[in-house]
C-alpha cells in the first residue's frame, strides 16, 4: 500500500469543471433506453422504469445510508466510511447475507437530489469517502446524482463497492470519477457460481473486471493520516470448501494484476439467505480457521505482498 499526499482533489471534481462528467451522464442516461449496464444485457426501457433481472428502473432504491465503522480500517478511518446501501442487486447468491436488501424489496427509490443530498450528509458527518454499495446495475443514477452534490461541495473520494458482476461499459463510464474500487471476487469455477451465484458468466467477467479497475486506479494508495484516496482494494471472501477457488483467484491477482494488489481476505462466512441443513447442505456451516490459514499460505505463496 503506497504513500499519497493528502490534500489531491478526487478526480471526478476535475471531470465536472471540463464538462466531461455532463458528456458521461448524456451517454448513461441514453444507455438506460436500452440496459446494459450490467453482463446480463437485458436490454430493456429503464428510463420507462422497465424492470428485469435487477428490478430496477429509472431510480435508484437504497436501504440505508449511514457513516460505516465496520469497513476496513483504511476506509473507516476514524469518522467512518460514508456508505450508501442501494437495494436489489444482479447477482442471486444464495447464501448472501444481505438478503432482505438485495433480494427483497427493501427501502426506497431516490431520484438524483435526494442521492445527492446523502451524500452530502455523510460528507457533513465527517466521514472520509462515499462508499456506494452494490452499485452495479445503478452506474447511470451515481453519475447522474454527482454533480448536484458537487455543486454543494462535495470533495471526497468515492469508493464502488461491488461483487465485481460490472460491464467493462459501465466501469470505464466510471473512469476518473471512482477513485477506490473495492470489488469482491467470490468463485474461479464456473460450476460453482452458476450454482451458488446463479450466473456462470461470473469468473469471467470478475477477472475482466479487476483488470479494469487497476487500469484506472492502479494499487491503493493512502494519504499522511492512513486513510485511502485512491486504487484498488479486492476482498476475497472464503467458503466452505472453497480451498481451490481461493487458491486460484489470489493467483490471478498475482500474476495478472499485481503482487502489489491490497487483499482483504475474509473468514466471517456464515450461512445465510437460502442456505440451510436442507437446501445447499455443503455450505451450512462456518469457515474454519484452518481454511482462513491456508488462504493466507496461499497468497503467500502467490507473492503477495498487502493482505490486510
Amino acid at each position: 500500500m503506497e504513500n499519497a499526499q493528502s490534500d489531491n482533489l478526487p478526480g471526478y471534481i476535475g471531470l465536472y469543471e471540463s464538462g466531461v462528467l455532463e458528456e458521461r451522464i448524456e451517454s448513461a442516461l441514453r444507455g438506460l433506453e436500452s440496459c446494459k449496464f450490467c453482463p446480463w444485457n437485458c436490454g430493456i426501457n429503464r428510463l420507462a422504469d422497465e424492470k428485469k433481472v435487477c428490478r430496477t428502473g429509472r431510480y435508484a432504491r437504497v436501504t440505508s445510508h449511514f457513516p460505516h465503522h465496520g469497513e476496513e480500517a483504511c476506509l473507516r478511518g476514524w469518522n467512518g466510511s460514508g456508505t450508501i446501501f442501494f437495494g436489489r442487486c444482479n447477482l442471486r447468491c444464495v447464501f448472501c447475507q444481505n438478503y432482505e436488501i438485495s433480494q427483497r424489496d427493501a427501502g426506497s427509490e431516490v431520484n438524483p437530489e435526494q442521492l445527492a443530498r446523502m451524500m452530502l450528509e455523510l460528507q457533513e458527518n465527517g466521514c472520509h469517502n462515499i462508499n456506494f454499495v452494490t452499485p452495479e446495475h445503478l452506474v447511470p443514477q451515481v453519475l447522474e446524482a454527482l454533480p448536484i452534490a458537487i455543486e454543494e461541495g462535495l470533495n471526497l473520494p468515492l469508493v464502488y463497492n461491488t461483487s465485481a458482476f460490472d460491464s467493462k461499459r459501465s466501469l470505464q463510464l466510471l473512469d476518473g470519477i471512482i477513485d477506490i474500487y473495492m470489488p469482491d471476487f467470490k468463485y474461479w469455477n464456473r460450476e460453482k457460481s452458476k450454482k451458488y451465484l446463479k450466473t456462470p458468466k461470473y469468473p469471467e467477467t470478475a477477472r475482466s473486471a479487476l483488470r479494469e479497475m487497476h487500469h484506472q486506479v492502479g494499487v491503493l494508495k493512502t494519504n499522511n493520516d492512513g486513510v485511502a484516496c485512491r486504487g484498488l482494494l479486492v476482498r476475497h471472501p472464503l467458503m466452505p470448501n472453497g480451498e481451490k477457488e481461493t487458491e486460484k483467484i489470489l493467483q490471478f491477482i498475482a500474476s495478472e494484476i499485481s503482487v502489489e494488489t491490497t487483499v482483504n481476505i475474509m473468514g466471517q462466512y456464515r450461512p445465510a439467505g437460502k442456505v440451510d441443513a436442507n437446501k445447499y447442505p455443503e455450505l451450512n456451516r462456518p469457515v474454519s480457521r484452518r481454511q482462513m490459514l491456508e488462504a493466507v499460505r496461499y497468497a503467500t505463496q502467490a507473492g503477495l505482498l498487502n493482505l490486510i
